[in-house]
Parts: C-alpha cells; structure tokens; sequence
C-alpha cells in the first residue's frame, strides 16, 4: 500500500451557500469562505471540499450546470475564486470542487442545441429514445421523479435524466462528448484545484437493456453498468494522470467488491471513494450491521484500495440526530461520533457544523423546505392520496435540507450567518449551538475534533493501521483496535444512552491518549457512561 498525502488528510466540506454570506443577499458565497479560512485552518484539516458554484439556473442547488467554465452570480465570480485558491494554499490546505458530468442542467448551450432537432450535430451528446407503445421506453424511476424519461413535443422523443426533469443525462458513449469535458477538468485542474469528488460517477454508463425493471423503485439499475471503468481509465488516462491530485468518487449501490474495481491502485481510475452502505440503507444507526460494513470494506479494500469515512453531508442528515443522540447527550455523542469516524480505516470528512455538534432541523411545513428530492416525494405521495401530515411526518429524517440549514457561527440574528433573510431558514437551537461559543469553550466539540485530528498528524497507525472488531455481536459497544508497525491502538466506544461495561482482558498495560467525558479515571476503570468514547495506546 503506497503512502500519499491524500490518506493521510481530513477534508471539510464546506456548503457554501450555507456557510457564510459576505454581502447581505442571504446566500453563502466565495468571499464568505474567505473569510472564515481561518476558522477552517485552525481546526487543523488538511483538504476543502467546495460544493458545486458553476453557473446554474440552480434547481437543484448547483448540480443542474448550464456553464462548466462560469461562477454562479449567488457564489461571486471568478476573481472571487481565484482568490480563494490563493488563500486556501497559502494556509497550506489544498481544495478539491465538484464535477457534475452525469447530467447538465436543461439551460446548457449543448442540451440547448440537442433538443433543437434530431439532425443537430450535438443530438447526440444526450440519451434520446423513441417512444414505446406510445409511452416511455420503460418503467425506469430517476432519484427525482416517477420516470426517469421526459417528453420532448418538439423533436417526439424521450429524453433521459436520473435525476430531475431540469437535469437531462449526459451520453458518455460519445467521444466528442468526452473530450470536452476532459478539456473542461483540465481547465480547472490548471487554475490550481487540487481534485475532483467526483458526482454519481459509476452512474455515467448506461444499461443498453431497455426493458422495464421488475422492482423500478430498486433504482441500482442506474448504476456500475457495462463501459464505467473503460470511461473513468480513459479520464485518468486523458487528464488524472498529469496531476498530483486527489479524486473521490461519489459511488452509490456497490458492495466492497465493486468498489474494489473504482479504486484499486493498480486499476488506474479514481484513488477512493463515497459509498453508501451507511447513509443510504441505515436511516438511524443499526450497530451490529455498521460493525459488518466497516469490517467487510477494510477486508475487501485491505492494501488495494482506500475508503472514506463519513456519517453526514450536504444530501443526508445531519449525524448527531441520526445516529447519535441529540438531546441529553448531543456533546458526547457528537464527539464519540467524531472518535469513530477519526479511527476507523480511511479518509475521514468532516461536514460544516459537524465540528459544533450542529443538529439536523424541524420546520413546521413541507413550504419550509427546498429540498427538490422532498418535495417531489411529497407531492407524489399526496397525490395518491395519502394523508399530507402522515406524508410530511414520513420524510422529515432523511429530508437534505436537515444538513442545509446555515452554519450557526453565533447567537446573533440569522446565527451569524447573513445580514439579509436567509435562503432558507436558520436553525433555531442556534443560540445555544454555534462556533463562537464553540471557541470559547475549551472542552467543545470543537476542540476534540481539533485533537482528534492532530493526533491523525502525529500517528500513523491512525492512517495506515490494520483493523479489527473486538466484539461484532455487541449491540452497545463498538470496540476495535487499529495496529501499524508495532503499534496498537484499542478504541472503545459506548453507543448507547445507559452506562456499559467493558473488561479490559488481555489490555492491562495500557494508556489513555482521549476520552470525550472530563473525569479523572482509576486504572482498572471497567464502566463507560452514556456516549463515552476512550482511545487507549497499549503498551
């Protein structure tokens, strides 16, 4: 297993419509990043991870793009970004952006041109098929919508888009289509960025069967179809390969098998990756079946491939409130979800707000929300006649507007976060939870997560350690150790709101390096109290 900065760092992604405004017009923007690098650097990450800013008529918050090579008007301009740039290398971070290629938005020039005729010469450069039976091709479900076609009156075709109407898919089985945005990638990679997460990736070849699926709302048929790994060898043939970066793909409906293919190093195609064994298939924590992922990914990537480890982004909720507990104990959870995801094999993410135990939100109706996926589920659901309230009450947990809400930085109006109306509502616990109360308290969550993370700087067993689960069948306690070159860590963690008890056979001569609970502990100390979390060295 080859040693690369990119192992070795912690990434913070940082949403920036919510994450500080600059000009008063109620959106986070470029110069609100700015602005608040030092708060990132003092946290002690490595890498930024900046959500999509391309010019965008923004249906679906910046991953509809209409101009791959323009700054969106809400995010600032290109000044603003080269700026930036500048600023996030001279603090000795680096910066990873969003590519989108799976879809563009319907406003593109090229999809403009496209559906202009079926003789256009970039007809093509889309997925357009003919009707069946005077109908759509098949029975296909997008991540949005009913289907994943949409008629085009004008030329009588379908038109394909896995996500909203407003996204059509790209066909990456065209060259010329590729070659343009390679053209693209290496345009920005040239600006100085130093990577790509890379957007529904595996989702970029699509299945050349067009009958119907027998389960449509099973929708992995959308993705690691024939002709993936020829495209992403071609990209790191064409553009990746030039370039000392780092690129993590975004990878739903893979097993660590499947996975293994995107991300071994020998393969030549992405370095690692977001799956979503977790986030997608756990909505609250299942402790036995988490302990399995972590243990069948370590086993199946083991010196071959490398993993990342996150519980929360900028499309799921919040992870104090959805696998940890968000009230009594939302300090302790927050940092015990913290340990574990600092310790466990791969690259750990850290979602804005995650480092002051932000919460995921209530709003009172679904007229609250922006989320375009939640609404159209809403409405869908509505018009079958289900009851609104039971409807609105059933999508509220895996709602992503529960991780968009704006970064909380103090008690001020709007939470600090804008001097306008915000684009969308501001959590109300944000008097008692945000950063400036953070920074001032010395035992925050904030400051754990600033050790944990120099501890990953100053330990390798951290980064490259071998692992294993202690003890699989326990509901309660999540208990592991990490190994590396003579090394050994032993990491325990009580997931769980009453007190456990964990004996400590066989690591008697052992040291307390970090613990989320202020008390000085005897030697022999056998009981956890709720969301307690201990990473010991064992002599």
């Amino acid at each position: 297993m080859n040693k690369k900065w990119w192992k070795e760092a912690v990434v913070y992604q940082i949403y920036w419509r919510s994450f500080f405004d600059s000009d008063g017009d109620g959106y986070g923007d470029l110069r609100g990043v700015i602005k608040k690098l030092d708060y990132v650097k003092k946290l002690g990450v490595d890498v930024i991870w900046l959500n999509p800013f391309y010019q965008s008529p923004d249906r679906d918050n910046g991953y509809d793009i209409s101009d791959y090579y323009g700054i969106m008007e809400k995010a600032g301009d290109m000044a603003a970004f080269d700026e930036l740039i500048h600023e996030i290398h001279q603090r000795g971070m680096k910066v990873i952006m969003d590519l989108v290629v799976n879809h563009t938005s319907d406003q593109h020039p090229w999809f403009m041109e496209s559906r202009s005729s079926q003789n256009n010469s970039k007809r093509d450069w889309y997925i357009w098929k003919d009707p069946k039976d005077g109908r759509e091709p098949n029975n296909w479900r997008s991540y949005f919508a009913p289907s994943c076609w949409e008629w085009d009156k004008a030329t009588g075709q379908y038109y394909y888009h896995s996500f909203a109407v407003e996204q059509p898919d790209l066909n990456w089985e065209n060259p010329e289509l590729r070659q343009e945005i390679y053209k693209m990638m290496r345009f920005w990679l040239d600006k100085g960025i130093d990577g790509f997460r890379m957007d529904v990736i595996n989702l970029l070849a699509k299945k050349e069967d067009l009958s119907d699926a027998e389960n449509p709302y099973n929708i992995s048929y959308l993705a690691n179809n024939p002709g993936i790994h020829d495209y992403l060898k071609e990209m790191h043939r064409e553009v990746l390969q030039h370039y000392d970066v780092m690129t993590v793909g975004e990878i739903p409906f893979v097993s660590p098998e499947e996975g293994l293919l995107y991300v071994d190093e020998s393969r030549n195609e992405l370095n690692t990756l977001f799956h979503f064994q977790v986030a997608d298939e756990m909505p609250v924590l299942d402790m036995l079946r988490f302990k399995e992922i972590q243990t069948s990914w370590h086993e199946g990537l083991k010196q071959k491939g490398w993993n990342s480890q996150f519980l929360n982004n900028h499309d799921h909720t919040r992870q104090v409130t959805r696998y940890g507990n968000d009230g009594q104990y939302r300090i302790q959870s927050a940092k015990l979800l913290a340990a574990m995801i600092h310790t466990l094999p791969g690259t750990p993410y850290i979602y804005q707000g995650e480092e002051i135990g932000m919460t995921g939100v209530r709003f009172d109706s679904i007229n609250d929300y922006n989320d375009i996926a939640m609404k159209n589920k809403y409405n869908e659901e509505v018009a079958k006649g289900r009851d609104p309230e039971e409807v609105f009450e059933s999508i509220l947990l895996l709602s992503r507007d529960n991780s968009r809400t704006p970064m909380q930085w103090s008690s001020s109006s709007q939470a600090g976060f804008t001097a306008g109306e915000p684009w969308i509502k501001v959590n109300p616990n944000f008097k008692e939870i945000n950063a400036k109360a953070a920074l001032e308290d010395s035992d925050s969550v904030y400051y754990f997560y600033q050790k944990l993370i120099e501890l990953r700087k100053q330990n390798e067993v951290m980064v490259y350690g071998d692992y294993k689960d202690l003890l699989p069948d326990d509901e309660h306690l999540y208990v592991y150790t990490r190994s590396y070159n003579d090394v050994t860590w032993l990491i325990v963690l009580n997931h769980d709101d009453e007190q456990q008890r964990f004996t400590f056979n066989g690591f008697n001569n052992r040291k307390l390096i970090l613990t989320n609970y202020k008390r000085d502990f005897e030697e022999n100390e056998e009981v956890l109290h709720p969301h307690e979390a201990r990473i010991y060295k064992i002599n």
